[in-house]
């Protein structure tokens, strides 16, 4: 078949991968326009457009759907993978057999855009992913293929993300031979059909009156995008990792306590957590232990 993969993210490539090795022939990349980036705001194309570039695949950067129009009109089949744009049943008709899309998350829980950090606040054990069909609906078309993937214990979204790509030649590969076997897909029920939102920079603003566990997986879900953070001392500092610690001593939520080499946080339950790497604004991201010796952390110091 002739496919495109429309995407944005480095979660796309090893489906890109397979598919430029597979039977198949990879056509055409469509990714979102350059964006201004780093301190000088020069514009930069996404991961995909330079893979796009280096393996000689042409790729395009629509503005708008309409402009897929006629490159559409070419292909049988359009792989979607993260492609952050909403696209109209108009042009989702066009190719052959219409769009697929990898979706991370068991369908019908967690429809929208932020799957698995939804997936980890919600404390799930279990995620995966989805091979679906493209309709009008938001991520409810009918199933190709799903697998199952474990959530680990201290496994932040990157980390599960990380692991959740390289699932995608198995399904997406498994889906394209349903469709030329001519295989129908599964229509969605309509039981366990749980909707996620895109989480803004506020929603990742870590509030030390939650209990520990509450701040353990908002650090966990919101790393690396968009981070969780603090403030101290009147400034940004995102949470980069931490984990549960059961305090043999009362510590207000917060407040900041250095014993050893370890750096500890009072959480609202007479918990706290363990931090382990932060990154302060304006610097890199560096161990708790060593930003604790540069702050010289004063008693009874505390996390805003």
């Amino acid at each position: 078949m002739r496919v495109g993969v429309a995407a944005t993210p480095g979660v796309a490539i090893p489906t890109m991968d397979w598919l430029r090795d597979s039977k198949h022939d990879l056509n055409l990349v469509i990714t979102r326009p350059d964006k201004p980036a780093g301190r000088g705001r020069g514009l930069k194309e996404s991961v995909v457009a330079q893979w796009a570039s280096t393996h000689g695949v042409e790729c395009i950067k629509p503005v708008a759907s309409e402009d897929l129009t006629e490159s559409l009109a070419l292909l049988d089949l359009v792989v979607t993978i993260a492609y952050g744009v909403i696209l109209p049943i108009e042009i989702i008709k066009i190719p052959r057999f219409g769009f697929l899309n990898l979706h991370f998350s068991l369908l019908p829980a967690w429809r929208g855009a932020a799957p698995l950090q939804t997936s980890i606040l919600n404390g799930d054990q279990v995620s995966g992913v989805t091979v679906f069909s493209l309709d009008s609906g938001m991520d409810t078309g009918p199933i190709y293929v799903q697998r199952e993937v474990p959530i680990l214990p201290y496994e932040n979204a990157g980390d599960l993300l990380e692991r959740m790509a390289f699932l995608g030649p198995d399904v997406v590969g498994e889906s394209l031979s349903m469709i030329e076997s001519g295989i129908p897909p599964t229509t969605q029920g309509h039981e366990g059909v749980t909707y996620t939102k895109k989480f803004s920079k506020e929603d990742a603003r870590i509030a030390w009156t939650s209990n520990a566990l509450e701040i353990d997986r908002k650090v966990r879900a919101f790393t690396p995008e968009p981070g969780a953070w603090t403030l101290w001392r009147n400034s940004t500092l995102r949470i980069d990792r931490a984990r549960l610690f059961p305090l043999d001593h009362d510590l207000a939520p917060g407040v900041i306590f250095v014993q050893g080499e370890r750096v500890l946080v009072g959480c609202a339950d007479g918990n706290g957590l363990i931090i382990e790497e932060v990154t302060p604004a304006g610097k890199k991201t560096m161990s708790a232990r060593s930003w604790a010796n540069g702050a010289r952390i004063e008693q009874g110091e505390h996390f805003d």
